[in-house]
């Protein structure tokens, strides 16, 4: 072989490696507000999967079913006695779509956050109680969960009887036994404009204090942010009843909405826990890309994660908002799965061990992680080349 073919093949060779590397790209740079970049440990993704030998007998059928065996996705996470706590949904396989199936949540702990013991059976799920009508038979969907100062856990989440979804909110003091408080805004003055409309996706506010994350208050209430086709927010005294943020029209009031030609062009969905931090409350999101009219260096419908800050004293105020993703489906089990467009949605977010650590769902079907170590901050997820 001579010296100039040589030379082609080495930089053909060379350009196929480059071609197939995940992390190629261009280097996405984030504000001194923001969160990341998020890494993902090398070896360790997806940290939960299908599994199709777990039964539960289902007290609504009264059959044994593989409560896991389809997709397990969109994970809540939080602390437990010094380990991390995945609250994860599960889809068996009664039916044939998304939203079509019947979820359920699992429980799966961590001493280091990458490996995890999986319950055997959901710790949360539609039965024959005050909320069946809400949750059957689609199920109890997409939980996101925090905890206060004296270690109440309070968990929101969406309950489907697929005809419309609610936020729901439940209690715990051990996250394995829950008590339902059914529609959280069942009680709101407000309830006629919300109550029976379709609506999800709930972002408690919290803080770190004394190392650990809790539950805050913002101007002596509780606060989230809620909404998938936009962000809005809501207050309460209990943590149980919420009332939304309405406008002097008596609409709801969105904060952040969708953007033409931006990576969540069609959805703003709130993701995990907000965090108020030394620069405003930080609210990580899912942003969706519109097929026809987003970031058109995304697939069509794919969702990566956006950040927001709002100002901490006005919870209504955006003085910060990220214009591309900082996390975005890069790696194949983020592409392939029921959801081939390619998803990270994030739900789970837990500070441990100085470290801050982001469970997501994978093209709707596993569970991965990604960790931010603050006193190492790097880029967020490279941007496609143009």
């Amino acid at each position: 072989m001579n010296k100039y073919i040589l030379n082609i093949l080495c930089l053909f060779l060379a350009a196929a490696s480059m071609a197939q590397t995940p992390q190629e790209g261009i280097t996405n740079t984030l504000p001194a507000w923001a969160f990341g970049g998020f890494v993902r440990p090398a070896g360790v993704n997806p940290v939960i999967s299908p599994l199709d030998h777990t039964l539960f007998k289902d007290p609504m059928s009264g059959e044994d079913i593989a409560w896991e065996s389809n997709d397990t996705f969109n994970p809540a996470a939080t602390l437990k006695d010094g380990k991390i706590v995945v609250l994860y949904r599960a889809e068996d396989k009664t039916g044939v779509k998304i939203g079509h199936r019947t979820s359920r949540i699992g429980y799966a702990e961590s001493k280091d956050g990458l490996s995890f013991t999986r319950n055997k059976t959901p710790v949360f799920y539609p039965g024959d109680d005050g909320q069946k009508d809400f949750e059957w038979p689609g199920g109890t969907e997409d939980p996101r969960v925090a905890v206060t100062a004296d270690g109440l856990y309070v968990m929101f989440y969406t309950q489907w009887n697929r005809e419309t979804a609610r936020l729901g909110v439940a209690t715990s003091k051990d996250l394995l036994h829950w008590e339902k408080h059914g529609p959280i805004f069942r009680k709101a003055k407000n309830a006629d404009i919300i109550v029976d409309k379709f609506h999800k996706s709930a972002s408690i506010v919290t803080e770190v204090k004394n190392g650990k994350q809790q539950i805050a208050k913002v101007n002596g209430k509780y606060w989230m942010y809620w909404g998938e086709y936009g962000v809005y927010g809501a207050t309460s005294d209990n943590l149980i009843d919420w009332e939304p943020v309405v406008d002097n029209k008596r609409e709801l009031k969105a904060f952040i909405s969708p953007r033409k030609g931006f990576f969540d062009s069609d959805l703003t969905e709130c993701g995990p826990p907000a965090v108020l931090t030394k620069h405003g409350i930080l609210l990580l999101y899912n942003g969706k890309n519109n097929p026809s009219h987003g970031d058109k260096r995304f697939n069509r419908g794919t969702y990566s994660a956006g950040q927001v800050l709002f100002d901490a004293n006005d919870p209504t105020k955006v003085i910060g908002r990220l214009d591309v993703p900082f996390l975005r489906p890069m790696e194949d089990f983020e592409k392939s799965g029921q959801y081939v467009d390619g998803t990270v949605f994030i739900e789970g977010l837990v500070y441990f061990q100085n470290k801050w650590f982001l469970y997501y769902g994978c093209a709707d079907s596993k569970v991965a992680v990604a960790i931010y170590d603050p006193s190492h901050p790097g880029p967020a997820d490279p941007l496609p080349s143009l």
